[in-house]
């Protein structure tokens, strides 16, 4: 039983039952807010010099290297990340959406992160081979990966698979207290 369907076995105090979370579209929301969220994060990380993937790394398929280090090709970058975080929202859901606990969006950061850095970036030009960029990059890259990954999944989890939810709301009746001897 998903969160949503405990709720609308319980109804409020008033008689009416909350609406059921429509799991596309909370989502949506969810990778929408992983990528503003470590899309910011990464964004610092790259101004401090922690890696040397530039944030409109996404982009660099589709523009010209030099370009992408000005404020609006940052910009962009940061929203492309948000719109690939969607994107993996919506995969989280389909693949391991039924899985609940943190260990399923650890894997799922670790899965994205060796896509986008070991298979496909190197091959559509987004980043530099992983012998290149060097182990501050990696290792920041990895890191940053790994918890938008636990953000997205714990997070869906947490909303579809809450088991708080399926408590009773009244207590149970209480007996008297024994006294202590």
């Amino acid at each position: 039983m998903t969160r949503a369907n405990a709720e609308a076995d319980n109804p409020d105090k008033n008689g009416n039952s909350p609406k059921p979370t429509n799991p596309v579209l909370f989502s949506l929301k969810i990778g929408f807010f992983a990528g503003l969220i470590w899309g910011l994060v990464r964004w610092l990380l790259t101004g401090l010099n922690f890696t040397s993937v530039i944030q409109a790394f996404l982009l660099d398929p589709f523009a010209i290297r030099t370009n992408l280090g000005g404020f609006y090709w940052q910009a962009a970058g940061l929203a492309a990340f948000i719109f690939m975080s969607m994107l993996a929202a919506l995969v989280y859901l389909a693949i391991l959406g039924r899985l609940s606990g943190p260990w399923p969006g650890l894997l799922f950061g670790a899965g994205w992160w060796g896509l986008v850095y070991a298979f496909i970036g190197p091959l559509v030009g987004a980043v530099p081979q992983l012998r290149t960029i060097g182990w501050n990059s990696i290792t920041t890259d990895l890191c940053l990966f790994l918890l938008w990954g636990l953000f997205i999944g714990f997070s869906i989890a947490f909303e579809l698979h809450n088991e708080a939810e399926r408590e009773p709301k009244t207590g149970a009746k209480k007996g008297n207290p024994q006294p202590a001897s």
